[in-house]
C-alpha cells in the first residue's frame, strides 16, 4: 500500500508566501518602526527554510518596506521628517487621482460599501486598535479606488502604503484617535454629490493631514 505524503513547498512559493504575509503585516502597522527583523526568526515564524526567508527580504528591501544596513541588518524603517513630507505628496498626487478616476463609476452599492468600511474604521478606533485601523482604513481607500480601473496607478499606491505602514502605526498613537476619519464623510458625500473638486479636496486632505503633523 502506497501512503501518500504531503508535497514540501518548493522554494519560489515558499518565498512568494512569507513576502506576501509579511509584505501585508508591514503594511497595516503591524510591526513598529526600526524593530529589527532576522532570517532565523522569520523562517522560524513562517515555517520556512532560510532561502525563502532570505529572498521574501530581499524583494521587501526592493520595495522600501525594510531596511537593510551596511552591516546587514534588516529593518522596518524609521522614516526621516523629508522622507515623510514626500511619501505624504505622492499619496497626495495618486490618489487623488485614483478618486476622481472612480467617481463615474461610483454607484450606490460602491458607496453603501464605503459606508459599511466606515463603521469598521469607527469600531477599531472605539476599540483603540491600531492594526484593525489601519487595515480598515485602507480597505476603504483601496476600494474605493479599485472602481478607478488603474491598476498601475493603484500598485504605486499600495508601495507608498507599505513604506509608511509602520509610521502610520506610530502616527496611531500620537493622535490618539477617539473618532473615525472626518474626511471619509466628506469622500462618501462627494461620491454621492458626484463633486470631483469636492471629492478631491476630500482625499488630499485624508491622505496628507495626519502624516503632515507627524512630519513637523
Amino acid at each position: 500500500m502506497l501512503t501518500q505524503t504531503r508535497p514540501q513547498d518548493s522554494s519560489s512559493s515558499a518565498h512568494d508566501r512569507v513576502y506576501r504575509r509579511l509584505r501585508t503585516r508591514i503594511m497595516h502597522g503591524e510591526i513598529e518602526p526600526g524593530q529589527a527583523l532576522t532570517l532565523r526568526g522569520i523562517g522560524k515564524e513562517y515555517e520556512v527554510s532560510m532561502t525563502p526567508a532570505r529572498e521574501a527580504v530581499r524583494r521587501l528591501v526592493a520595495e522600501g518596506a525594510l531596511f537593510l544596513s551596511s552591516s546587514g541588518r534588516v529593518s522596518t524603517p524609521e522614516l526621516s521628517s523629508e522622507r515623510i513630507e514626500e511619501l505624504a505628496a505622492l499619496r497626495a498626487l495618486i490618489e487623488v487621482e485614483l478618486a476622481s478616476r472612480a467617481l463615474p463609476r461610483a454607484h450606490m452599492a460602491l458607496i453603501d460599501r464605503l459606508q459599511t468600511i466606515n463603521g469598521t474604521v469607527a469600531e477599531a478606533v472605539e476599540s483603540r486598535d491600531a492594526v484593525g485601523y489601519i487595515r480598515s482604513n485602507l480597505e476603504f481607500h483601496r476600494t474605493l479606488y479599485l472602481r478607478a480601473q488603474a491598476p498601475a496607478m493603484l500598485a504605486m499606491a499600495e508601495t507608498v502604503w507599505l513604506q509608511l505602514g509602520p509610521t502610520m502605526r506610530a502616527l496611531y498613537g500620537k493622535l490618539r484617535k477617539k473618532e473615525p476619519p472626518h474626511f471619509h464623510r466628506l469622500i462618501i458625500a462627494a461620491l454621492k454629490a458626484g463633486d470631483e473638486p469636492g471629492l478631491r479636496l476630500a482625499v488630499r486632505s485624508d491622505v496628507t493631514q495626519g502624516l503632515k503633523m507627524l512630519a513637523r
